[in-house]
């Protein structure tokens, strides 16, 4: 007997992030704070060089960050939800992306469950997008990020824009987000998009 097709599910928006080594940790928190606003369901893995910058920087711990997120998981849980394609999501944002991981997507090698559940983003066509946090970049840095703009990913450095006049760093890492957020398709209003003329509006 076949089963019945139901429709009386409530959906939500679901997405993926993943918090590296590279510095730049505030990214990632700030990230999970403007999706937990938008009531966005976000499953969270953050790499074990990850949770060492996540204190060195952020003075917090993966279990600070739970109150945000609706599961978050090992990095070595290859048995995770997000390790399949048939969980769906909206897609992945890995905030900040270390070269490390980096390299692991473009060469396609799943040795943790970030690399994994990215693979699987790409797998299906979703999008994922790369916050790569590194300067100066040699040849080798730069040919990685074409790989994966190859696979399909977006490569979306943390670079400011300065006409909003920022004043603090939080002003920056909050309109960096409100960046990638929109680039994934969530409405916000955590940055100002340019607009040389406001009688415009």
């Amino acid at each position: 007997m076949e089963k019945p097709i139901t429709t009386n599910h409530r959906f939500r928006e679901r997405l993926v992030v993943g918090i590296t080594g590279a510095s730049g940790a505030a990214y990632g928190v700030r990230l999970l704070e403007a999706l937990h606003a938008l009531d966005v369901e976000t499953h969270l893995v953050i790499s074990e060089p990850g949770q060492v910058t996540l204190a060195l920087e952020m003075e917090c711990t993966p279990e600070d960050l739970e109150p945000w997120v609706a599961r978050r998981y090992a990095s070595n849980d290859f048995a995770a939800a997000i390790a399949s394609g048939s969980f769906a999501t909206r897609g992945m944002i890995i905030a900040p992306c270390s070269i490390r991981t980096l390299s692991a997507i473009a060469h396609s090698h799943t040795d943790d469950l970030i690399s994994r559940a990215a693979d699987v983003t790409l797998k299906e066509g979703r999008p994922l997008l790369l916050m790569v946090r590194e300067t100066p970049l040699h040849l080798g840095h730069l040919r990685l990020m074409v790989q994966a703009t190859e696979l399909g990913a977006i490569i979306f450095p943390p670079v400011p824009a300065f006409y909003t006049h920022p004043r603090t760093v939080e002003d920056l890492v909050q309109q960096t987000v409100g960046r990638i957020l929109s680039r994934m398709g969530f409405a916000n209003t955590l940055y100002t998009p340019w607009n040389p003329d406001p009688e415009t509006d």
